[in-house]
């Protein structure tokens, strides 16, 4: 009996560990996101280089630097996740930042955590 339950645990413990970076989001889905919504100002490799982008003051935010500096929900940590979804979902003004990046609150749950792990795959 001891032997089934360990087993068990065990199994149980794989099946969390190989289900966690499933929640991270799926990065290839997030970049038809990203291309459709954030290259006109972020640019095709997030540097903030796309071609509304080069006009704007201040410049939009580069990706491949991997540096975020909103704490959108206010936890003491900038950049986290959850912070860069309150900032998609709701413009970057609602957090202080510029007011042209556009609220985009009709994007699911799913397509947030898609783009996000896209956006974060942009870092060199």
């Amino acid at each position: 009996m001891t032997r089934t339950l360990r087993l068990l645990a065990s199994l149980t413990l794989l099946m969390a560990l190989a289900a966690g970076p499933a929640l991270a989001g799926d990065a290839a889905a997030g970049k038809a996101t990203y291309d459709t919504l954030c290259t006109t100002c972020h640019g095709p490799t997030g540097k903030g280089d796309g071609p509304a982008g080069v006009a704007l003051t201040p410049a939009p935010r580069d990706f491949s630097v991997g540096d975020f500096k909103f704490d959108a929900d206010k936890n003491g940590t900038p950049g986290e996740d959850a912070d860069l979804k309150l900032v998609i979902k709701n413009g970057a003004a609602a957090y202080g930042g510029n007011p042209v990046m556009a609220p985009w609150g009709h994007l699911s749950d799913a397509d947030l955590d898609n783009v996000i792990a896209y956006v974060r795959g942009l870092k060199q």
